[in-house]
């Protein structure tokens, strides 16, 4: 028997979260490494330089999140 949102666990909630949310992340990385094939796309060092800073930099807010209070960050990603 499947139990209903209601009667889940905070415990159960988190990993039926987490793991969703984690593996929608991970695709998209995937996907963002699609964008390395020098035959299809053009970019610079620069280019993956920011993309990856961005990425590093909201991966450390997050992480930061869970052993303290934080409020994150909101910006969007641009490479202009």
């Amino acid at each position: 028997m499947t139990k209903t949102k209601k009667e889940e666990t905070k415990r159960e909630k988190f990993v039926r979260i987490a793991e969703n949310r984690t593996n929608k992340i991970l695709a998209t990385l995937e996907l963002l490494g699609n964008c390395s094939n020098i035959n299809t796309y053009e970019y610079t060092q620069e280019d993956v330089n920011k993309i990856f800073n961005a990425i590093q930099t909201t991966l450390n807010d997050t992480k930061r999140r869970f052993s303290q209070k934080g409020t994150g960050n909101n910006d969007r990603f641009t490479l202009e």
